[in-house]
């Protein structure tokens, strides 16, 4: 995990450089987050689509992806490496000049969303890792930038998404910003591309992701004690969140996964 530049830390969750190794060609599986993905790929083209849809794969040198409620299957071979970023609602809209809600369920390249950034690709090409690549992509992120002047994301909005990712009630966030819950839906929807309440459950999807990580990491899973920290009503309730948003259970997650994982311990690539 790179670290991020003040300027960017709003609208730049997380910047990593990845170099991981496979005992064969494969599916990662490209899970749902209150984040936008943005993928950079330094030794082949990027093969990903929605699982279960092959209608939608696309292919490339960049791979952008709005929120979305489904995995996404990521098709690795022998060796990937790369950068990998992840970006707020707020990002989007800062660094490509367009609204995540444009995104939103749809898998894209980067020349479809920003094509003022379509030549990065060949700008990282001559760079011996995806370490020494970072500088470049940063530069990259700076301009955008300075370019890209659009209005801000409304101050109530960013404040409901925090407050939902937290899991506060919708009825609560918008009480708490002070708008109606279906001017509070509208807002939303019109900045992230879902409703309140699919953010809210990708936040705690994402949060249950993460708990998952790190058990599989240490080697202790508990599917019971994540699904009680991530916030959900109980075990059954978490298996249902993740056959819909995963396409699988958290255990077989680790089982596909887990190399993964292992190869990318210290990297804390995002999935």
């Amino acid at each position: 995990m790179a670290a991020v530049h003040p300027a960017l830390s709003p609208y730049v969750r997380s910047l990593v450089a990845y170099d991981v190794s496979f005992a064969g060609p494969g599916i990662h599986i490209g899970m749902p987050s209150t984040e936008l993905t943005w993928v950079l790929p330094l030794d082949e083209p990027l093969g990903v689509a929605w699982e279960g849809e092959p209608g939608s794969r696309r292919v490339g040198w960049t791979s952008v992806s709005g929120l979305h409620t489904r995995p996404a299957a990521v098709e690795h071979g022998l060796r990937q490496r790369g950068i990998q970023l992840a970006l707020t609602t707020e990002g989007a809209r800062a660094l490509w000049g367009v609204p995540a809600a444009a995104l939103a369920g749809h898998l894209l390249e980067l020349g479809d969303v920003a094509p003022d950034l379509a030549d990065l690709p060949e700008r990282l090409a001559g760079h011996r890792s995806a370490a020494d690549a970072l500088p470049e992509v940063e530069r990259a992120l700076l301009d955008a930038l300075r370019r890209h002047r659009r209005p801000p994301q409304r101050p109530e909005v960013t404040r409901a998404l925090a407050l939902l990712t937290r899991g506060v009630p919708v009825a609560a966030t918008a009480g708490d910003v002070g708008y109606s819950r279906r001017r509070l839906t509208t807002l939303v929807r019109d900045e992230a591309g879902v409703a309140p309440k699919t953010y809210q459950r990708l936040a705690r999807f994402a949060r249950s992701h993460a708990l998952m990580r790190r058990a599989a990491l240490s080697g202790e899973v508990s599917v019971a004690t994540v699904a009680a920290r991530a916030g959900y009503a109980d075990q059954a309730h978490l298996a249902r969140e993740w056959s819909e948003m995963a396409g699988c259970s958290p255990t077989e997650w680790v089982r596909r996964e887990f190399p993964v994982v292992q190869a990318t311990r210290g990297a804390e690539a995002a999935g």
